[in-house]
Parts: C-alpha cells; sequence; structure tokens
C-alpha cells in the first residue's frame, strides 16, 4: 500500500486513478487509469498521462464523463472505497449546472419512431409479398 498512498512534500497524496474509483467517479481503477492514459484527465490545468500520478486535497480535477465535463476540487484522499455518501465528501462538485431541456431535446432524447410503412417490411409483409410472387409469378 505504500506506493498507492504516501507523504510528498508535506501532505499525504494518492494516485490518481485511485481516487477517481474510491470517489466513484469510475466502477473499476482499471476505467479510471484506461481515462488518465487517454490523456483525458487535468490535474491543476495541467493534462496528465499516467495514472500513477499522485494528487492531494486543493487539487481541481477536469475530466469527461458521460456527455459532461467534470471539474471537481479534491477536499481529501479517502481511506477507502466506501458507500456514495462517504465518497461525496471527497470532493466539492465546481461544474457547471446543466442547462433544462427543452421539450424538442426532450423529444430527440426518446426512442426513434418510425412511421408505419416506412423501412424493411415485416415479417407478416414478407409472407404477403412472397405469396403475391409465388401466385403472379413474372407479371409482378
Amino acid at each position: 500500500m505504500s506506493d498507492l498512498v504516501g507523504k510528498h512534500n508535506g501532505g499525504t497524496t494518492i494516485r490518481v486513478d485511485r481516487w477517481l474509483w474510491f470517489s466513484r467517479f469510475f466502477k473499476s481503477r482499471s476505467l479510471a487509469a484506461k481515462l488518465v492514459q487517454g490523456k483525458k484527465v487535468r490535474i491543476n490545468s495541467v493534462l496528465i498521462a499516467k495514472p500513477s500520478v499522485n494528487i492531494r486535497s486543493g487539487d481541481v480535477l477536469t475530466f469527461p464523463q458521460a456527455n459532461a465535463i467534470r471539474v471537481v476540487k479534491v477536499l481529501d484522499i479517502g481511506s477507502r472505497r466506501g458507500p456514495a455518501v462517504e465518497a461525496q465528501m471527497l470532493y466539492e462538485d465546481l461544474s457547471p449546472p446543466e442547462a433544462p431541456k427543452t421539450e424538442e431535446e426532450k423529444l430527440q432524447a426518446a426512442a426513434p419512431r418510425r412511421d408505419k410503412g416506412a423501412g424493411r417490411p415485416t415479417k407478416v409483409q414478407r409472407r404477403a409479398i412472397d405469396n403475391l410472387k409465388n401466385n403472379f409469378g413474372d407479371e409482378i
């Protein structure tokens, strides 16, 4: 455990991938590490590429999650991956609030709809077409 949590310049530090997992931003530590290795995480506005980079309380992390950009301030490094309530105590969310969706955006986000008769024929329609072809031959 000494390689995961350590003392650096008088403050306790922790690996960034481990902290992202502790704070429940990602389901697994390997997912957090992949995001860091993909150069998608910034610590105090500095792009990082290694999950072994250490962070401490007071650092600001910026990373994508789902369809939003998350900006969080590290309040505590934590000691375990506990329940969600405990994980929320590890950070302060600085992300701007999402704008409320308009009715048009809500409709676009809903499942796609297709007009009746558009697209590929159904099984019943295919059988009807086959029957027509068999009854009338080349006339169709």
